[in-house]
């Protein structure tokens, strides 16, 4: 029996990204809803799901206790490197290769996510020591058996 380890933090950050990624989507169809250009629509949802990450993410999976100011700067700053990838990738799979805007969406926060991670992870919420996080320690949370 092989047992596979997930890690608080990693649980963590998945059910928060998922909230996050909620309320981006909401504001996202909201705004094309009400016939925003997608681009627009997608920054004023980055916007909203930036606010909800940074408070999720503070207080839930990173427990940080660095000052607010500087951290959420450093937080927004980051996600705003995201944000303009995603603005650039959703124009390609638009107006380039011709994908509906939703479908696009999907596509481009497979890549948005994984950035946002490694940048809040390594960037953001780290320790002193290292860049190493106080989270990190490895828990057995979902154990997965491997014969069938």
């Amino acid at each position: 029996m092989k047992r596979i380890y997930l890690s608080k933090e990693l649980l963590t950050y998945i059910i928060t990204g998922g909230i996050t990624t909620g309320v981006n989507y909401m504001l996202y169809g909201l705004f094309l809803f009400f016939h925003v250009p997608y681009i627009a629509s997608n920054s004023i949802a980055w916007t909203g799901a930036v606010i909800a990450a940074y408070v999720l993410n503070r207080k839930w999976v990173f427990r940080s206790n660095r000052r607010i100011p500087e951290e959420f700067f450093s937080f927004a700053a980051l996600r705003f490197i995201t944000l303009l990838v995603e603005n650039v990738l959703l124009w390609l799979a638009v107006d380039q290769l011709s994908l509906s805007l939703i479908g696009s969406k999907l596509i481009v926060s497979v890549v948005t996510v994984i950035g946002n991670y490694a940048l809040c992870k390594y960037r953001v919420f780290k320790t002193a020591a290292h860049g190493q996080d106080q989270n990190m320690i490895r828990k057995e949370l979902l154990p997965y058996d491997n014969q069938k």
